[in-house]
């Protein structure tokens, strides 16, 4: 028997005789790829800030759909027929539609960056309605403050990257955004597409070909969980400073970000999970959207690079890495 099964069972033995005889709820994780571990931590802090722990009182049967997005509506399907009784559909807002199509009975937590009215999964913030509701953290709406930001760090940069993965669902409207934003700042925006990790080295050989000065990471699932952050090692390499979109990536490389916290995002998603499993309805719960967006700002990063950061800049920050 392995240790992991030991422990489970001391668990259950510890329980009280009444809950022994209660039926273990299970969650449904439905991903676009694995999750990172600063997505998957906090998501099961927030279970147990709610009483639930996996192996104690909560049984979880994840579903990966390895980078395929294809792949979600047929996992989608294996989870309802598993008869789960709370599906968390994450990564992107495509998880979250498949489960949607498989059925309208089992409850739906998302957590993702984009717009889920725009998206389609619920009818608004503060009334969800049906079966769907969760948290984003609407990564999609602040590429242009981001692009002011390195404006005001890099005022020389006259040639600025969005690095966007063409086959997600989140590409259209940050390029839209960060089109504008670049017209209106005076930047000369370049669209550079990658859609796998072996198109990495490709995607930043055509950055400095174009020789631009800096290149904003989209909101995708590539760049926050299946791509390991290789986009910004690989910008670290080529000297171009990456921008990112959470405060998480900030400590393995990036420039600086701007928003919400990404990892609170996820914990709140898991305390919607517990509040559904003690009986609540997801059409009662509002949508989780973030009331607080920092700047974080890596001070090796910019020494690595050469980059001088105003300190009227430092001072805005939120946090600073030096």
């Amino acid at each position: 028997m392995k240790r992991r099964d030991v422990i489970v069972l001391l668990g259950l033995s510890m329980a009280s005789p009444a809950a022994a005889q209660m039926p273990q709820p299970t969650l449904g994780l439905l991903s676009f790829s694995e999750l990172a571990d600063w997505a998957i931590k906090p998501f099961r802090a927030g279970l147990e800030q709610g009483g639930y722990i996996e192996g104690r009182n909560l049984t979880i049967v994840y579903r990966s759909a390895e980078q395929q997005f294809d792949h979600l509506p047929a996992l989608a399907a294996q989870l309802v027929e598993s008869r789960v009784s709370v599906i968390f559909a994450t990564g992107s807002p495509v998880p979250a539609r498949a489960a949607k199509a498989a059925t309208t009975s089992i409850p739906i937590v998302f957590a993702y960056g984009g717009d889920p009215v725009g998206d389609g999964l619920v009818a608004s913030f503060s009334r969800p309605g049906g079966n769907v509701t969760g948290a984003t953290f609407i990564g999609t709406e602040l590429v242009s403050k981001r692009m002011g930001i390195l404006r005001e760090i890099m005022p020389e940069v006259s040639d600025v990257a969005l690095l966007v993965n063409p086959k997600g669902t989140l590409a259209d409207v940050q390029i839209k955004e960060a089109t504008a934003a670049a017209q209106s700042l005076g930047l000369t925006l370049h669209v550079v597409n990658v859609s796998s990790e072996s198109e990495f080295d490709e995607a930043f050989a055509t950055m400095r070909k174009l020789k631009v000065g800096a290149f904003l990471s989209s909101t995708d699932p590539l760049f926050g969980f299946s791509g390991r952050n290789l986009h910004i090692e690989k910008g670290l390499g080529a000297g171009i400073p990456p921008i990112c979109v959470g405060n998480v990536d900030v400590a393995d490389g990036c420039l600086f970000s701007y928003g919400p916290n990404l990892s609170d995002t996820w914990r709140q998603a898991g305390v919607y999970v517990t509040r559904i499993l003690k009986g609540q309805k997801p059409a009662d719960l509002p949508v989780v959207q973030p009331t607080k967006f920092d700047l974080v700002i890596n001070l090796k990063v910019a020494l690595q690079l050469g980059i001088h950061v105003p300190p009227t800049l430092i001072a805005r920050a939120e946090q600073v890495i030096e």
